[in-house]
């Protein structure tokens, strides 16, 4: 009988990974903030991963990176952490794609009766001829009488082109926060990192990018790197707007920062030939 009830208690869902981190925190009386200094985490994303909403971080990355540092911090089994981690991401992400069956057909008692869809057609006929008469009303041909302004004059002219010379905007200049997209030109290979890769984190992607591929950067990433052998092969924007390349031939670069500033900064500096990472 002992056997059967301990057989049933290790079937019991785990306690989630953020309760397991709130609870050892409290147990040792820190605080939030305090956790957020020593482990330099936004106390924000503290806040997400103690609540369990890993999805509401920048990236998938983050949540397993961030649990990682903050297990190790509080002397927890960080591999076990990000383990259950992915375990709650690939659960939390089975969720949000399952759709409900929506109405089974052959159901009858699902199906509107026919005098509902007959009636249902009707309105919508009717619908369809009142709008058509409004637009024939209210915009059709020589509806209105005609403009008293002789459009030929030639004032007239000169101050409708000024008109569209104003309305006639520049784009707005691309933001040192803005949004980053890299796009291959060719296959190529990259790794995409943080700060956190340092610490032990995993990169935001590694791996080839395909001719045509594009990788988004999360806006809120700290310090994000890249590592590739062909910079040259690598269009950037900024909020829409082209940005220099990395790099005008194939060279192996490190550590090169590409955030929305930096990538500013540089395009703003002398044209200057990029050196090979030592």
């Amino acid at each position: 009988m002992g056997d059967e009830h301990q057989t049933v208690a290790d079937e019991l869902p785990l306690e989630s990974v953020g309760a397991q981190l709130r609870r050892e925190r409290e147990g040792k009386g820190l605080s939030l903030p305090q956790v957020s200094a020593e482990t330099r985490i936004p106390e924000r994303h503290l806040i997400l991963i103690e609540a369990g909403h890993f999805s509401d971080l920048p990236a998938r990355t983050y949540a397993i990176g961030f649990s990682r540092t903050y297990a190790r911090m509080l002397g927890l089994d960080e591999v076990a952490v990000a383990d259950q981690v992915r375990a709650e991401l690939s659960e939390a992400d089975a969720d949000r794609h399952y759709a409900p069956a929506g109405m089974e057909p052959g159901d009858p008692a699902k199906l509107p009766s026919r005098g509902l869809a007959w009636a249902g057609g009707i309105a919508a006929i009717l619908l369809i001829a009142g709008m058509a008469a409004f637009y024939s009303t209210y915009y059709g041909s020589g509806a209105g009488p005609a403009s008293l302004i002789d459009r030929s004059s030639p004032q007239v002219a000169e101050n409708e082109a000024g008109e569209g010379a104003e309305e006639t905007t520049a784009p707005a200049a691309a933001s040192t926060d803005g949004q980053v997209i890299l796009t291959a030109l060719e296959d190529m290979w990259v790794r995409i990192y943080d700060e956190q890769y340092d610490a032990g984190g995993e990169p935001l992607f590694e791996g080839t990018l395909a001719s045509g591929d594009t990788f988004e950067l999360p806006r809120n990433v700290a310090g994000p790197r890249i590592n590739t052998g062909r910079p040259d092969a690598l269009a950037i924007t900024i909020d829409g707007q082209s940005v220099p390349k990395l790099a005008d031939e194939p060279i192996t670069l490190g550590d090169a920062q590409i955030s929305a500033a930096a990538l500013l900064a540089r395009a703003d500096q002398p044209s200057q030939s990029a050196t090979p990472d030592s």
